[in-house]
């Protein structure tokens, strides 16, 4: 039995709970779970049998566990992370990964001194429809990559405790913690940019709320990257992609995979089946879907079945250092 520590017991700490006992069948099982907030860790923790524990430093220090999972706000994670590894633990950690340099480097150097298995929540490049868009384009089926898009908009982000997320000197606000997800898919998709150019929009006080990034691959590639979270508390989360190859076009849009080819007609791809287990947790995900994908890939992973390669930690760390390029050149993450 893999027997993890669950740090963090709001919106995505419920969503791995439900992940975690999703996947019991595999030999995993939540034993330990933390929060500042002991009545939510409480609750998370009924019909368990996990025992809680009063903060994650204490369940780090104290916890009978294999692994610990961190689903805190964004600046704990490499405190957290770093006396994880130093204990003997393997971790998964949220993205990003962090928003500090010093933080970075001290978070690759330590999982290199202590050699501890380190996944990060860029989900993804698990994501069923992403999986689909990595390995066709690999296998070239339709030719080149000639262009694409990307995008991520949502309403305003409620769900957060204490309202942390939009306190961005902890979150980074919308392009750290949203705009993170698909710069890291495409750097995973086409690697490091030639060329950034990036525009934002910002709030009456001057924070970014949404941000327009276009990548340059060689003469003749083009990318555009596009988040947003400030609108309408009615306007429906919205993940997108539109891709071009030399042979046909795909798109991923109100969770529907279309490949639009240039002889024949337009088709859906036949994919995994995905898991269809509930979440009541709250935030903008109703389904498992990709979570549950990529703590299926960690646990594999914690059993030697593979090496825990598409999400480790060096790759995150350049996804979050092009979203702070992105935003120096936009004029930064607060107007000044």
């Amino acid at each position: 039995m893999i027997r993890i520590g669950l740090i963090g017991c709001g919106f995505m700490g419920g969503m791995h709970a439900a992940c975690y006992k999703a996947l019991s069948d595999l030999g995993v099982q939540v034993t330990a779970i933390a929060d500042v907030l002991t009545d939510r860790a409480e609750d998370l923790a009924k019909g368990s049998g996990a025992k809680v524990y009063a903060s994650g430093m204490d369940l780090i220090e104290n916890a009978d566990v294999d692994a610990v999972d961190i689903c805190l706000p964004t600046d704990l994670h490499v405190s957290h992370a770093v006396a994880a590894m130093k204990k003997g633990f393997d971790v998964f950690v949220e993205k990003p990964i962090c928003i500090q340099e010093a933080e970075m480097e001290k978070i690759q150097k330590i999982q290199k001194e202590t050699g501890r298995k380190v996944q990060v929540g860029q989900v993804i490049r698990l994501w069923t429809e992403y999986v689909w868009l990595k390995e066709t384009k690999d296998s070239g089926v339709y030719g080149r990559f000639l262009s694409g898009a990307f995008k991520r908009v949502s309403a305003r982000p409620t769900w957060a405790s204490e309202g942390w997320l939009h306190d961005v000197s902890r979150s980074g606000g919308v392009a750290c913690d949203m705009h993170v997800h698909d710069v890291d898919f495409v750097r995973y998709l086409l690697g490091e940019p030639d060329r950034v150019q990036a525009q934002a929009y910002r709030d009456e006080k001057g924070v970014v709320q949404q941000i327009f990034a276009l990548y340059g691959y060689g003469k003749d590639v083009g990318v555009s990257v596009e988040a947003a979270w400030d609108y309408p508390q009615t306007f429906p989360f919205n993940g997108a992609f539109r891709v071009k190859f030399e042979k046909a076009v795909a798109v991923l849009d109100g969770g529907v995979l279309t490949v639009y080819p240039n002889e024949g007609e337009a088709f859906h791809p036949e994919l995994p089946e995905e898991y269809k287990g509930d979440n009541d947790i709250g935030g903008n995900i109703s389904s498992l879907g990709g979570y549950y994908n990529e703590l299926k890939y960690f646990v594999e992973g914690l059993k030697g079945e593979h090496d825990l390669s598409v999400a480790p930690v060096d790759e995150a760390v350049k996804s979050i250092r092009l979203v702070l390029r992105e935003l120096e050149i936009a004029g930064g993450l607060v107007a000044k």
